[in-house]
């Protein structure tokens, strides 16, 4: 069985969320502070049976801040599992859940408690000055012919549920800042017990370990030294407790028990460099993987076994401490588990292993209230749209589902010089204010712009695009090439979404007065003496109140076909990057572009 669908409302910075999920992996996503972390705590509060009751009687910072409480409201986590009904365990576990055949839901509810509901439908309380401590409280319920994402705060949502009912439900969660080699060495936190306890271990092996295990206690008792010193402390033990709590004392390695075997078992490494050392000699990275490796193992002991009615497990930013390659290597190894996991996560290096239709997107939209979506759906993607998205959104492009603002290009030319010529013409740093320049190295942009408005990523995205390809082509995926024609922006275009075009290419845009002391470094660097004679001779005429602006316009046209073709000479992109290292000689930037950016730093129009 997996979780299908998550309603929250009321709950911290979500007023109200309500997402379908895959089987598998889900990934959320988002900046800084938009409530990743929040949304694995609302789960737990629905479906972990270890979650402790204390956190479930909420505070005042648990509900939304813009929620009236004083007057009847509610908090409510719902989450939807499907894909149970040929396990006999889930089954059981999910029966008095069910909505549907093959559909249930368990829910967690905040809010006036009975007596008070009792007393404000007789007339006896005027449904005002609500304590949220003293006049609310938790339920845990399953089922109902309510849906929740509208279920109001006076009307049922289901039937009781027990915490015993939710026992068979294993829920594991790994926090940010977790110690896995604190957890690796505590003997009920470690997964190694674990899967031992839930091995089919017969009787008689049982019984053989402690055998070896009373066998060596034996042994290291019989040595001299282990010997002596156990006879000192017995009698210092005798001194000190009288006669009335003597008690007989041996030193050993642990008591001859199967459970103490389980409990005192250590993972021991071995590599080129160590034989047999404890995973505390590990870097943090290296141990976080081999703790999330035996959680795994645990699953499947547990999945064999039929006390099992599922698994979940969530993990925030599981690429802590990772390198790159890490990173993607444990998302595959998570992908191809057959148990769901849900990821909290800011790697673009693992956004750009996991498929589209595995992202919840969070974003903050400047309001108090975290806006989310699953882009494919909130897109409505094709499933063709779907896989261009997965093939393009790599470990760069992938920067678009963090930003606040995106601002998207053709190609690697625009990615080097934008962000610096903003910086140094405009005094705009890009990264202070969220904006990130992707290239999609094409120009099908029509993809990616279905990606954002208000109900799919609600942020702003910005399209740079050249002369050469107008916004209905790339819509409809026609020849760059193509004939120029009348810019038809409707296409393309929404309140969140504005496309900036040139009336020729991105190059050419950019060979104005103000930037050729920037482009004749460039030119020098490349070691291009005709180009830099040119420019250097432009940069005259162009400064010369004495000459015709018709001139001057003839001279920087035939100058605009020079620079281009030395770029294409160079390589576009490597030419870019040089000019990059000396964009503080710029003093403009070209007219659309500049119009970009201050449409995406216009915050009137986010509200």
């Amino acid at each position: 069985m997996y979780i299908s669908r998550i309603v929250v409302r009321n709950f911290r910075n979500f007023v109200h969320l309500d997402v379908p999920l895959r089987k598998g992996v889900t990934c959320v996503i988002g900046e800084n502070n938009t409530g990743k972390s929040n949304l694995l705590r609302a789960i737990r509060l629905a479906v972990d049976a270890n979650y402790s009751s204390q956190y479930r009687q909420l505070l005042a910072h648990d509900v939304h801040s813009e929620a009236d409480f004083t007057k009847p409201n509610h908090v409510v986590v719902s989450v939807e599992f499907t894909d149970y009904q040929n396990d006999v365990s889930e089954a059981a576990l999910l029966q008095a859940c069910e909505v549907a055949p093959g559909l249930a839901r368990i829910h967690y509810r905040y809010r006036p408690r009975r007596e008070i509901r009792e007393d404000i439908e007789s007339n006896e309380h005027d449904g005002t000055d609500l304590s949220l401590v003293d006049d609310y409280h938790f339920e845990l319920t399953g089922g109902g012919a309510n849906d929740p994402a509208g279920v109001q705060w006076d009307e049922a949502l289901g039937s009781a549920l027990r915490f015993g009912d939710l026992q068979a439900f294993q829920v594991e969660f790994l926090p940010a800042l977790r110690d896995v080699t604190h957890s690796l060495r505590q003997a009920y936190e470690s997964p190694l017990g674990r899967i031992l306890n839930s091995s089919e271990i017969s009787d008689d092996e049982r019984e053989a370990l402690v055998e070896i295990l009373r066998n060596a206690n034996q042994s290291i008792e019989g040595q001299p030294t282990i010997s002596q010193t156990g006879i000192g402390i017995r009698d210092s033990f005798a001194i000190a407790s009288g006669e009335a709590f003597q008690m007989d004392l041996k030193l050993g390695m642990a008591e001859p028990s199967f459970s103490s075997i389980a409990r005192s078992l250590k993972v021991l490494l071995s590599n080129d460099s160590l034989s047999d050392f404890e995973p505390a000699r590990n870097g943090l990275g290296l141990n976080n993987v081999l703790y999330i490796s035996m959680l795994l193992k645990y699953f499947e002991h547990r999945a064999a076994s039929e006390k099992s009615a599922g698994q979940l497990l969530l993990i925030e930013e599981p690429e802590a401490h990772l390198h790159p390659q890490l990173q993607r290597v444990l998302y595959d190894a998570l992908a191809s588990r057959p148990f769901q996991a849900i990821l909290t996560t800011h790697s673009t290096h693992i956004t750009s292993r996991a498929p589209v239709e595995s992202f919840v997107a969070l974003t903050n939209d400047g309001t108090a209230a975290t806006s989310g979506c699953v882009p494919e759906h909130a897109g409505q993607l094709t499933g063709r749209e779907a896989a261009d998205l997965n093939r393009y959104l790599d470990a760069t492009r992938s920067t678009l589902l963090y930003a606040r603002k995106v601002l998207l290009v053709e190609g690697p030319a625009e990615l080097f010089l934008i962000p610096v010529l903003a910086r140094h013409v405009l005094n705009i740093d890009f990264d202070r204010l969220g904006i990130s320049v992707v290239p999609i190295y094409g120009t099908h942009f029509g993809v990616y712009t279905k990606l954002f408005g208000d109900h799919a990523l609600a942020k702003k995205c910005a399209v740079v695009c050249d002369g050469d390809s107008n916004p209905s082509q790339l819509a409809d995926g026609l020849d760059e090439d193509s004939p120029l024609e009348d810019i038809n922006v409707d296409i393309v275009e929404t309140e969140l979404v504005r496309v900036f075009q040139c009336p020729v290419t991105f190059e050419r845009a950019m060979t104005i007065s103000g930037t050729l002391p920037m482009l004749l470094e460039a030119l020098k660097e490349c070691e291009y003496p005709e180009a830099v004679k040119q420019v250097t001779d432009a940069i005259g005429t162009l400064a010369d109140d004495g000459i015709s602006e018709e001139v001057k316009c003839g001279e920087l046209f035939e100058l605009r076909t020079k620079i281009l073709g030395s770029a294409k000479r160079c390589g576009k992109a490597r030419f870019a990057q040089i000019a990059s290292k000396y964009a503080h000689l710029a003093d403009s930037i070209p007219d659309y572009i500049e119009c970009a950016i201050d449409w995406l730093q216009d915050n009137e129009a986010d509200k």
